[in-house]
């Protein structure tokens, strides 16, 4: 099946209906394999009962975008960080799933319990790959994320109103987010005129493997996307894993449009959706809903860490967040 059984059933509307039909016609000749076919028609499961979804067009590249509001990623602070080639962590689950009682925490080396947020590094030696924390697996719908205000920052599932939280319908990629990053909330982006969500960067990873929660992999930064959730500045770093069949030809948000269509529009379109079961509004996007290049997308990854940085300094107000300083 490509759809979960809420999607099978669902009409989509004659615009939707030419969109998908164009949509599978491009799917045809593209050599991207099975897998990324799949994530093309589901990008009209992901209207999530939507009355109709538009897949945007334009300038993927947003080259005039570049700079705006972001550092260089090779400011001095940056350059300070230490870099890692591997990363050696395993997983141990407390409770059940499915439960409120359910953690995944994380064992170093030596058997000690460790932050996947603060003590898993985020830079590989190459510089536009980075090392990401896998919260939820694609295909998936519990929402699944480290427990940011918890000590030891386990994994758990997401709490709105005494319940837990599951999407309405999956995800159909690997999400996650970078260590050592943070959305600052009292820090306006200057252009969009929004503040941080208060969490680590977002990852969206888009290769053909179902990734297992609390796993760490090195992935390649590929674009971004500015998501504006409830008047906060959320982050969805698009990238792919580095051991992908497809990830050595993609530098680029353009070569994923050539090799993968379909796929940062249903990215997006996923993500402005997926409230509105709940009837929330739909998500915006700054930058007219642009993908920023990958350069831009290493330079919000570079403020993020230095946000990081700030929030583990010696009398830093950790706003209720446990960052493992005394």
């Amino acid at each position: 099946a490509l759809c979960s059984p809420c999607c099978a059933t669902a009409v989509l509307p004659p615009t939707t209906a030419v969109a998908m039909a164009a949509l599978e016609r491009r799917r045809s000749s593209a050599a991207a394999g099975v897998g990324r076919r799949v994530l093309v028609l589901a990008v009209g499961c992901a209207a999530l009962r939507a009355a109709s979804v538009c897949f945007a067009s334009g300038s993927w590249a947003a080259a005039g975008r570049l700079g705006r509001g972001f550092r260089a990623a090779s400011s001095g602070l940056v350059g300070c960080r230490s870099k890692s080639a591997s990363v050696k962590v395993s997983t141990e689950a407390k409770g059940d799933e499915g439960t409120t009682a359910f953690r995944r925490i994380f064992v170093g080396e030596g058997g000690k319990t460790i932050s996947p947020w603060h003590d898993l590094p985020l830079d590989t030696d190459v510089p536009n790959e980075k090392w990401m924390v896998t919260e939820i697996t694609k295909m998936t719908k519990p929402k699944m994320e480290i427990a940011t205000k918890e000590e030891g920052n386990p994994i758990a599932q997401d709490i709105k109103k005494g319940k837990l939280r599951d999407y309405h319908g999956p995800i159909f990629w690997n999400y996650g987010c970078f260590p050592q990053t943070w959305e600052d909330p009292s820090v306006e982006h200057p252009e969009l005129k929004v503040f941080g969500d208060n969490d680590p960067l977002d990852v969206v990873e888009i290769g053909s493997r179902a990734q297992a929660q609390g796993e760490v992999s090195r992935i390649k930064v590929l674009g971004a996307l500015a998501m504006i959730d409830d008047g906060e500045l959320d982050w969805k770093i698009i990238a792919i894993d580095c051991k992908d069949p497809l990830a050595g030809e993609l530098q680029s948000v353009a070569d994923v449009e050539a090799k993968m269509p379909g796929v940062v529009s249903g990215i997006r379109e996923w993500f402005r959706w997926y409230k509105t079961p709940d009837g929330k509004p739909l998500n915006g996007f700054g930058f007219k809903g642009e993908t920023l290049d990958a350069t831009a997308a290493l330079g919000v990854v570079a403020e993020t860490h230095e946000a990081w940085v700030r929030l583990r300094s010696a009398g830093a107000d950790s706003k209720g967040l446990w960052t493992g300083v005394a």
